[in-house]
């Protein structure tokens, strides 16, 4: 199994490395006034990814962080109040 988890990521690597090559070349970002940008294609498709996944990512871990605290509150075992043990009352004649 973890032939094919190598063998996996090393094709997806070699894939986006062949396509990163291929697709040298700039891109003009025309942002707000007259302010052009030019950016490298496999760059720009990264940062697209990052806008894309990050926010879905970050919500994802939020909600199971939450999900786990609730469980592990869940699964604490409820402390039973032990009750006090009862004072003997001393005799008046141990005190004199």
């Amino acid at each position: 199994m973890n032939f094919l988890r190598t063998l996996f990521w090393v094709v997806l690597a070699v894939s986006l490395a062949i396509f990163s090559t291929r697709n040298w070349s700039n891109v003009t970002l025309n942002l707000w006034g007259s302010i052009q940008a030019d950016v490298k294609l496999p760059f720009l498709l990264l940062l697209m990814f990052l806008i894309g996944f990050l926010p879905t990512y970050l919500y994802m871990r939020g909600r199971v962080w939450g999900l786990k605290r609730k469980l592990a509150f869940a699964e604490r075992p409820t402390v039973q109040p032990t009750p006090a043990p009862a004072i003997a009352e001393a005799d008046d004649e141990e005190l004199a």
